[in-house]
């Protein structure tokens, strides 16, 4: 992954359209490596989650170009790739395992990280997901525990617990939240050392139980749709 960190970090220093082209060919390359280990860490993450089997390095990766229309910021690409394997694909409203590299001092989140869980889910699975908090507290933060290494992200919560919750819950700080994601912090080290492909695999296994747990509430939401 080498290779992709210094394309990104090349590109955080030169983000517009001349500097792209003009290194087109390396960003070839950087993305076949990317998609590559990906490939292989949707086989890895299946041996223990086989929902996630179907998936595909086009249902799971993002485009590097920025959509610009509604941002004051201008510069046409992101400087980070990322790829979500989740059940029903990259939009399919699932709680999935997202793998994520960035540019060195970048803003966008900080840093290389591993994530699982759901980030701005539809309302009736942020309902169906505090429901079964406010029911089964005790079991969400089991869960918490059991995913060594990784924490629950804190940085869009309520400043209240939401109406038709009690205020007084034990549970009232996870009531708050408005999305559920537990997050690791990695560095380049992390990412170039031998193994890498083992590594990510062991980590996100141990965020098994908390995605199959968020899909559950998520599958009931749904299923109240219809």
């Amino acid at each position: 992954m080498k290779k992709v960190i210094n394309f990104l970090n090349a590109l955080k220093n030169n983000n517009n359209r001349v500097w792209f082209e003009d290194n087109r060919n390396e960003y070839k390359e950087v993305q076949s490596i990317f998609n590559s280990f990906i490939e292989e860490l949707i086989s890895g993450i299946s041996e223990f989650d086989p929902t996630v089997r179907d998936q595909t390095i086009k249902t799971c990766t993002y485009r590097i170009y920025r959509d610009t229309r509604f941002s004051k910021d201008k510069t046409p690409y992101k400087t980070h790739m990322g790829a979500f394997i989740s059940p029903q694909g990259k939009c399919g409203g699932f709680s999935g395992y997202y793998f994520h590299i960035e540019a060195n001092g970048s803003d966008y989140i900080g840093s290389h990280i591993l994530s699982t869980g759901i980030y701005m889910p539809q309302p009736v699975v942020l309902k169906s997901i505090r429901e079964e908090i406010s029911l089964n507290g005790q079991d969400f933060e089991s869960l918490l525990e059991s995913a060594k290494g990784f924490s629950l992200d804190r940085s869009n919560m309520l400043k209240r617990v939401p109406n038709g919750y009690p205020a007084d819950s034990v549970f009232s700080d996870y009531l708050k939240c408005k999305n559920f994601f537990l997050v690791k912090s990695v560095d380049d080290k992390y990412l170039t050392e031998q193994g890498l492909l083992e590594r990510v695999v062991t980590d996100f296994k141990k965020t098994y139980s908390f995605n199959i747990w968020l899909n559950k509430a998520v599958q009931y939401a749904y299923e109240t749709m219809r």
